[in-house]
């Protein structure tokens, strides 16, 4: 089999490798996956760079977290399985239920957890969830992150009702999902962008309107202006865009923080504790909250953006191009 390796001590491109390695065997309690696709997210860029010195140990490490593959063998002990059954990766370790807590780690792919950017892998029964019916292999790989991040956003603590309005931030992939998962709650959509371009898109989407953010510094009050305050922010862009999620919220709202982006704002007291907001950190989500959003995707026949599919072979060039500005849905990485 095949499998890409990023090389200890590297952080450029160049550093990844395809290897030559054999087939992986399942131990008792473990499954091995024959993966058919896998999705980048951004976290892909911060763990080959090893940012921050934090995301990656002295090892070879097999990157990506998010993959959709079939059951190819099982070790004993597993009964929840059987070869051929179509799965999606849990992201997290031990994250059954909310909330959050220490060991859960920072996502398969990174530190000391081997990712899926390979033919096949070996993994514990229980890091594995079904796949939806309604999507194919390519689809159901961008669902284990971003996916999960915007539907823990959106519905865990104060979940999105019929009726109301959700703010994404930039048109990032947990941006596009926030909005289609919104839209089947029944709530009214509005997004952000510092591209012209990408409005048309965005309204064809179902967004009841879109605000750029380049032109616009006080795009929060623009917001709150237009809608009189959105119920919910779904923040991808980071603390530096706090206080414009603020400006932008109805009395009482809320705000999901996802992003790893922006790190220079400090809330403005004032607006914050007159509001009432809620602010919550958003580390993806649980194993259960992946199933009900998957059961949730089937129901309403939900389709993730995808801005283009790579074979396995280049996938050098789908970090490239997960990586450029004009990207508008996910990369998708096809093993043949």
């Amino acid at each position: 089999m095949k499998r890409w390796v990023l090389k200890s001590g590297t952080t450029t491109l160049e550093g990844l490798i395809l290897e030559d390695a054999v087939k992986p065997e399942p131990g008792p309690g473990e499954v091995r996956v024959r993966i058919r696709a896998v999705s980048l997210n951004y976290r892909e860029q911060l763990i080959l760079g090893n940012a921050g010195g934090n995301w990656r140990m002295d090892r070879d490490l097999i990157p990506v977290a998010d993959g959709a593959g079939d059951i190819d063998a099982i070790g004993e002990g597993v009964e929840q399985w059987t070869p051929g059954d179509k799965v999606i990766t849990v992201y997290l370790r031990d994250f059954i239920h909310w909330p959050p807590h220490a060991g859960i780690g920072l996502g398969l792919g990174a530190l000391d957890e081997d990712g899926v950017l390979a033919e096949y892998v070996v993994l514990p029964a229980d890091r594995l969830s079904r796949a939806p019916s309604t999507l194919n292999d390519v689809e159901a790989s961008t669902l284990p992150c971003a996916a999960l991040t915007a539907w823990t956003a959106l519905q865990n603590a104060y979940p999105v009702t019929s009726g109301q309005k959700v703010l994404s931030l930039g048109t990032g992939s947990v941006s596009l999902f926030a909005m289609a998962f919104a839209q089947a709650l029944g709530a009214k959509t509005y997004l952000t962008t510092s591209q012209d371009d990408k409005r048309s898109r965005l309204l064809e989407l179902g967004a009841e309107d879109v605000f750029n953010y380049r032109t616009d510094e006080s795009w929060g009050q623009s917001v709150y202006a237009a809608t009189g305050g959105v119920d919910k922010v779904v923040n991808t862009a980071g603390f530096g865009s706090m206080n414009q999620s603020v400006q932008a919220l109805a009395f009482g709202g809320d705000i999901g923080l996802v992003g790893l982006f922006n790190f220079g704002d400090v809330i403005e007291p004032g607006l914050f504790l007159a509001k009432g907001v809620s602010v919550r950190g958003i580390p993806v989500g649980s194993r259960d909250g992946l199933e009900d959003m998957v059961g949730f995707i089937d129901k309403h026949q939900i389709k993730p953006v995808i801005d283009r599919v790579v074979p396995f072979v280049d996938a050098k060039q789908a970090y490239q191009a997960q990586s450029a500005p004009d990207l508008f849905g996910k990369i998708v990485i096809e093993i043949a």
